[in-house]
């Protein structure tokens, strides 16, 4: 097997722009008014922002082929590995629990939340780490297989996949009470998007990077095509019996989401890697969880300092609604918001500061 380079151009610029597009859509001027292209799926369905999250993982996956794999291929301690990738998981979640904490107690209203996007990287980035390090290439398809079609049997033994009522939902609130993103005033019950039980398929979406790692490093960009057609048909097939949903993570959603994300790295692999195009986005894809943590640690200080509002109100509510409407100035905002982390991530880059945890 051909060994690449652990760090791909491509890989890093693939990361950024989907840090980036996660601080764009995380972070308007104005919630009230966000162009629907920029908000989630209320429930079944896909928009171009529930694609954001599942492509992390996806690049978290391949990222974990090419930097654990060759060391196993090399005959490194497997131990040694695991335990080095079980102690950056826990840093993970840590940081998301604790970064959950600040906005409980800075944040008027706001509860402590134990599930979130950066415990849910965390437990998938173990889990993808350990397969790497134990398991064969044909063994991780398996599990894929093992993981969808054990958790499209969950989804429909629980008999119903309607908001708080779902299995998901259900044993999210069994296990996390009143810890989860939103509890339902009526029942009681609450739900969260980054519940424990559908980390089970977005494990799969982190395995679907991992296999992808393997024609990446073996040159076999045909490979990377056809597979990316073929999910994205088949998740579109199977869309008709579960829908995409990114709320219960259901197996058509990681399906549909792979096959975009596989196409999406073959993209970048040609344009970057092989044709040389400058790569955008890097200098955020070096920094992932530098930018995530720190714009999520902004989200909460300057609403508890009350900045946010004015900020909003003097440099871009307040001369371009009249010009061009809400919809328009909270996109600037959000556009601002991401160039100004640019800039951070930029300055870091020419310092050569990289926060990993």
């Amino acid at each position: 097997m051909t060994t690449a380079p652990r760090r791909l151009l491509s890989l890093d610029a693939l990361r950024g722009c989907t840090v980036a597009a996660m601080l764009l859509v995380n972070d308007p001027g104005d919630w009230d008014h966000v162009y629907g292209p920029l908000e989630h799926a209320p429930w079944h369905g896909c928009t171009p922002t529930d694609l954001i999250f599942p492509f992390f993982l996806f690049v978290m996956g391949v990222s974990a082929g090419l930097g654990i794999v060759p060391r196993v291929d090399q005959g490194a301690d497997k131990a040694a590995l695991f335990r080095t990738a079980l102690l950056r998981a826990l840093r993970i979640v840590a940081l998301g629990l604790a970064i959950n904490l600040l906005a409980a107690w800075l944040l008027p209203g706001a509860h402590w939340r134990i599930p979130g996007v950066l415990q849910r990287i965390g437990l998938c980035f173990a889990a993808t780490a350990a397969c790497a390090i134990w398991l064969r290439p044909r063994t991780w398809w398996l599990a894929i297989a093992i993981l969808l079609g054990g958790y499209s049997v969950l989804l429909l033994v629980g008999g119903t996949l309607e908001p708080w009522n779902n299995i998901v939902s259900r044993g999210d609130s069994a296990i996390f009470g009143s810890t989860v993103y939103s509890i339902d005033a009526t029942s009681g019950r609450g739900h969260d998007p980054e519940g424990l039980l559908a980390t089970l398929p977005s494990l799969a979406t982190g395995l679907f990077g991992l296999c992808a790692s393997i024609w990446l490093r073996r040159g076999q960009q045909g490979n990377l095509l056809i597979a990316g057609i073929v999910a994205v048909l088949l998740a579109a097939l199977w869309s008709h019996w579960l829908p995409f949903n990114k709320n219960l993570w259901t197996p058509s959603f990681a399906l549909w989401c792979a096959g975009w994300a596989m196409l999406a790295l073959l993209a970048f692999h040609i344009a970057i890697d092989l044709c040389r195009w400058p790569a955008l986005g890097r200098r955020f894809g070096v920094n992932a969880i530098a930018a995530y943590a720190g714009s999520e640690l902004m989200q909460i200080l300057l609403p508890a300092f009350d900045w946010q509002q004015p900020i909003y109100d003097r440099l871009f509510s307040g001369w371009i609604t009249p010009l061009a409407g809400p919809y328009v100035a909270s996109l600037a905002y959000a556009i601002a918001f991401v160039a100004l982390w640019w800039l951070i991530v930029y300055a870091m880059d020419r310092r050569r500061v990289y926060i990993n945890l």
